[in-house]
């Protein structure tokens, strides 16, 4: 049979799986993390060339080993860095970076503001678990205030930072977040996440069942989860415990409300994932549900914008100094316009 002009095989997951071993711990939330992205990746129709995963330090970013594409293990909080020095020259490319709280949120914290910033087009995949695991269980920039952990055995007396608030305060054009014991509403989120021309940043909620187990149980377990969740949808009321509660702004602001014979769906704010203002207010719902009359978590995408992507607006502006002055010579920008001769 003549195989010359046959369209190559469409990629299958196993296609994304690197021959290296696993090793998280056992029941570790990253499992199914690495599950649906290599899921994703097999629905994307990409050939794997075409993909890289970069990371910084942390058990998160052990994911580009796992994963047979392109990648970069680089060193702690400057993946950023890396993925904006890629996209410039290589904007072709499907870039994902993985990180986590205490990478991204603390030494790379000036790192990632200005990815933001930018709008360089990558997916930021954002493992946060309240604690740093590969460390042994020192505490993070996202640990709660109190939080007994090896580094602060009389509780932390740092106020923790709301990531998807500082992303969104930085500008940020794709602000979302999943959990990693909700399998299929994670690979919705991804795949939205990957469609979006820009920086993609998904918080994830990852159980560090070593260090930290059960930091999310409130958003995860069976008998809580619908009080404490809010799964939010464009164009839809924002609806929880069964449709039983409802989002109201009343003065703009949020107010939880009672569905009855008083209050109706129709008093309930309706999700649009384009405006800013009410994004702003979204990703500010951040309560702990488990005190009275808190609010639930919300989940899914909370805002997307259409901005001009860094790599695009390099691109523009690299062709437009090319039509002005041919091909360049190198030699005379090496020059420069100032030069000295020295006797």
């Amino acid at each position: 049979m003549n195989t010359t002009n046959a369209s190559p095989a469409a990629p299958a997951k196993a296609d994304f799986s690197s021959d290296q071993e696993v090793r998280w711990c056992p029941g570790c939330g990253d499992y199914s993390i690495l599950k649906q992205v290599q899921t994703l990746l097999e629905q994307s129709g990409r050939r794997k060339e075409e993909v890289v995963f970069i990371s910084g330090i942390g058990c998160s970013s052990r994911f580009p080993y796992y994963l047979d594409t392109f990648g970069l293990h680089g060193i702690h909080g400057r993946a950023p860095a890396i993925v904006g020095g890629l996209r410039s020259v290589r904007p072709d490319l499907s870039v994902w970076m993985i990180t986590g709280d205490g990478d991204a949120l603390s030494i790379g914290g000036n790192h990632i503001i200005h990815l933001l910033r930018r709008n360089v087009d990558v997916n930021v995949l954002l493992f946060n678990n309240e604690i740093y695991g590969l460390t042994k269980g020192q505490y993070s920039p996202t640990s709660p205030e109190g939080a007994v952990t090896r580094s602060t055995p009389l509780g932390s007396t740092d106020h923790p930072f709301n990531p998807l608030a500082l992303v969104k305060g930085a500008d940020g054009t794709f602000i979302a977040r999943c959990m990693d014991r909700d399998p299929k509403h994670m690979r919705e989120v991804l795949a939205r996440a990957d469609a979006h021309r820009g920086t993609s940043l998904v918080e994830v909620y990852q159980n560090c069942n070593v260090f930290n187990d059960g930091a999310f149980e409130a958003f995860t377990e069976k008998g809580s989860k619908a009080d404490n969740t809010l799964f939010v949808e464009h164009g839809k009321p924002l609806l929880f415990a069964n449709g039983t509660k409802g989002i109201s702004l009343q003065d703009m602001r949020p107010t939880v409300i009672d569905i009855g014979a008083e209050r109706s769906v129709n008093d309930c704010w309706v999700h649009d994932e384009r405006d800013s203002f009410k994004a702003s207010l979204l990703v500010r719902l951040f309560d702990d549900p488990r005190t009275q009359g808190g609010f639930p978590r919300p989940f899914g995408v909370l805002f997307v914008k259409d901005r001009p992507t860094h790599e695009a607006k390099l691109q523009a502006q690299v062709q437009a100094a090319r039509e002005r002055k041919g091909q360049g010579d190198l030699d005379a920008l090496l020059r420069g316009d100032h030069t000295w001769e020295i006797v």
